[in-house]
């Protein structure tokens, strides 16, 4: 439309001045011809010309619409692509879009189009070559940082690095699902509000308590101290604690940063709550027994007490010796049990501990082994190396007492628990063989374990017992153990958050060098501002008329790079029925609704996800709308700074006839995947957002403020929900 208005324009004009051409040059002829004749003559000329000016206008009309279609034809042929040639030569020139040019215009546009081309590919080409020699030259770094990278993703400790101003600039798989395991909504979006590149350790930590331990840090540093740290708990936000270890990060003698080693300290202090209450109670609730007992033990010394009274007290001592010792065994069952759930556990997939099982006893027998049904995803919290020894154990007496050739092995999860089979053919066993291999000290040979089956399966609280499958005509010895969510380690690892087929990158030292407060934020350069570009999925098309969100997607930009790995998506029940006309445009059934949360506690975790960012969305009037409509609702505003792809790319391309997200993507050449969820087109937004920069550079708009106000030239920005 707006192309269509400009291009009517041109002819308008075009054909104006055409025409102004032709009447100045008959006004000057005839001005001059007249000049020569004189009055008499005059006379004779005009009294035929006069009646015939109509004709003579009509003749003018017509002669502008021959002018205004050849003026058409001039721009639509000659000028229009010229125009739409330059945007895309300049997008190319300023971006590393890889699609050629089109075909536009004249055979001669078309030649130099081919020319371009050609030219921006001997470009790229010494781009290649040249980045091949920088990255050749930086290979140790690389290497470095790739060990770097490795190391932070095995650690099984939770490590942020911050720089001054409290910007994370590094943390490792550990740390981020840590944070998620902090966050007070831990189902919406993965906890995605808390943790990422660029953001502030203060969501969790308080200010005053970081810079409390910066300053004692840097007091040690200034007494000439080598390594300083510092050591705090802090209470989050969910009712975690966290113990925190402070290290300085320096260039020379210059505090740039710091790196906190964190743990989740919640159950070692629940733990210790526990045991403090028990000794309490050991010493409180014995105290009244025990001034029992002295009172009846001072009159039972009286000789002249009578026999019934006698007996009265003698009975109260009774009483109070069986109620202490009553309550001793209970206090000593519950220390037997703390002391068990104390012993170190770890948490490891139980297809890894059955393959490891399989290995160990093929290794120890001789015999083959095999699965029967292996859970997928299963993860357990035990000492593998101790519940490998009581398999193996139990595997090695099997055959050599009762000649088993072939085990198998199977793991299920039943009732929440964990079922660990070691499973034979052939002949049972008596229930005191049980119990005796059960008690026994394990032996591998002629090594003797300290430890029993008995003591194994205690310390994991598990269970242990033999059965016959008399249908299957099989034995199997049935181990109980827990799962690691059972131990409510918040923190444990699951396997798609550590199986990546690579590592995803989680650190970006650019940021030592970033400072808050350096800049208005309005002042400060696109390339240097961190955004959150985001999408929703409505119920329909007008939210002032009761159309609902229901499903956010977002990810983030930090440094011009894009981070795909924090992104955040998250379904939305809208409470309200769903149009059959959308699903087919958005995927989003009503039953993938049921379930979900609502607007009031999904707002709040995006609103956090997108602390300290400049939002940026593709015709963001209409997501912003949806927003706004559920602040009062929701009890959070979103006073960000916006940009919208949608206009900046008719600031930088006007002459384009579309600026619809797929034509964008398609002139950038970036692959549309996911079009039409929410966070699939987040992210080909993100990628427009960051080919749009260079080229907002090239016209001069550099900053926040100069981005706002171009984009708000547009015609489109005229356009209201």
């Amino acid at each position: 439309m707006r192309r269509d208005s400009r291009q009517a324009l041109q002819v308008a004009l075009a054909t104006a001045a055409a025409v102004a051409v032709v009447a100045a040059w008959l006004a000057a002829t005839a001005a001059l011809v007249l000049s020569t004749l004189a009055p008499e003559q005059l006379e004779a000329v005009a009294a035929p010309i006069v009646p015939q000016l109509p004709l003579v206008a009509m003749m003018l009309l017509v002669l502008a619409g021959v002018g205004a279609m050849i003026a058409q034809h001039l721009i639509r042929g000659h000028v229009a692509p010229v125009a739409q040639l330059m945007e895309q030569v300049r997008a190319r020139l300023q971006t590393d879009t890889p699609t050629p040019l089109p075909a536009l215009g004249t055979p001669a546009l078309r030649a130099l189009a081919a020319d371009v081309d050609a030219l921006v590919g001997q470009r790229e080409q010494l781009r290649r070559d040249i980045a091949s020699q920088v990255a050749e030259a930086s290979r140790g770094i690389e290497r470095e940082r790739a060990q770097l990278a490795a190391l932070m993703s095995e650690l099984t400790m939770s490590v942020v690095v911050c720089n001054l101003d409290g910007r994370v600039l590094l943390y490792n798989p550990r740390a981020r699902l840590q944070f998620k395991a902090l966050s007070e909504a831990p189902q919406l979006a993965g906890g995605a509000e808390l943790l990422g590149l660029g953001r502030s350790i203060y969501t969790v930590f308080d200010r005053a308590l970081v810079a409390h331990a910066l300053e004692n840090i840097q007091r040690r540093l200034a007494r000439g101290a080598g390594s300083p740290s510092a050591q705090f708990v802090t209470a989050t936000a969910s009712g975690q604690l966290l113990r925190a270890q402070m290290a300085p990060v320096r260039d020379g003698q210059t505090l740039t940063g710091f790196v906190l080693l964190l743990d989740n300290i919640t159950r070692d202090y629940e733990r210790d709550s526990a045991q403090d209450a028990l000794l309490l109670s050991l010493t409180e609730g014995q105290r009244a027994s025990l001034g029992n007992l002295s009172a009846a033990v001072e009159l039972l010394e009286d000789p002249e007490l009578d026999a019934a009274t006698r007996e009265r007290f003698l009975a109260v001592v009774r009483d109070e010796a069986h109620a202490m010792s009553q309550r001793l065994q209970e206090l000593t069952a519950r220390s037997v049990q703390e002391t068990k759930t104390r012993w170190p556990l770890e948490d490891m997939l139980g297809a890894d501990l059955v393959a490891a099982a399989q290995r160990l006893i093929e290794e120890r027998t001789g015999v083959r082994t095999g699965t029967l049904e292996v859970e997928p995803g299963l993860w357990l919290r035990v000492d593998s190396f101790a519940l490998l020894q009581v398999l193996a154990y139990l595997a090695a007496r099997l055959v050599d007492e009762f000649e088993v050739k072939a085990l198998l092995l199977r793991l299920q999860l039943v009732d929440a628990r964990a079922r660990l089979d070691l499973v034979w053919s052939g002949q049972a066993m008596s229930t005191e063989t049980v119990m005796s291999w059960e008690s026994d000290a394990m032996r591998a040979g002629d090594r003797v374990s300290a430890l029993s089956v008995r003591d194994v399966m205690q310390r994991h609280g598990g269970e242990f017992w033999f059965e016959r499958d008399r249908v299957r005509h099989q034995a199997f010895f049935r181990l109980l153990l827990p799962r690691a969510e059972d131990v409510g380690d918040a923190e444990q690892l699951q396997a798609a958050a550590l199986r990546h087929d690579s590592r995803p990158e989680f650190y970006d030292f650019d940021l030592f060098a970033a400072s808050e407060g350096q800049h208005v934020l309005d002042e400060r350069p696109l390339a240097a501002l961190s955004y959150t570009v985001f999408d929703t999925e409505t119920t329909g098309l007008e939210p002032s008329a009761g159309d609902k969100i229901i499903q956010i997607g977002a990810v983030r930009i930090v440094n011009g790079r894009l981070l795909r790995q924090e992104s955040f998506e998250q379904l939305v029940d809208p409470q309200r029925d769903l149009p059959a006309a959308g699903i087919p445009i958005h995927g989003i059934r009503p039953e993938m609704l049921v379930g979900q949360p609502t607007i009031d506690a999904v707002l709040p975790a995006f609103h956090a996800y997108a602390r300290d960012t400049v939002l940026v969305a593709h015709n963001a009037a209409f997501d912003m709308r949806f927003l706004q409509l559920e602040e009062a609702a929701t009890g959070v505003r979103f006073d960000h700074p916006v940009l919208d792809t949608l206009l900046l790319s008719a600031v930088v391309h006007p002459n384009q006839d579309s600026h619809r997200l797929e034509a964008i993507a398609e002139r950038f050449g970036i692959t549309v995947i996911g079009r039409h969820t929410a966070l699939g087109d987040a992210l080909v937004t993100a990628e427009v957002w960051l080919k749009l920069v260079p080229l907002l550079a090239a016209m001069g708009i550099h900053n926040l403020g100069q981005a706002r106000a171009a984009a708000q030239t547009t015609y489109y920005a005229r356009l209201k929900y």
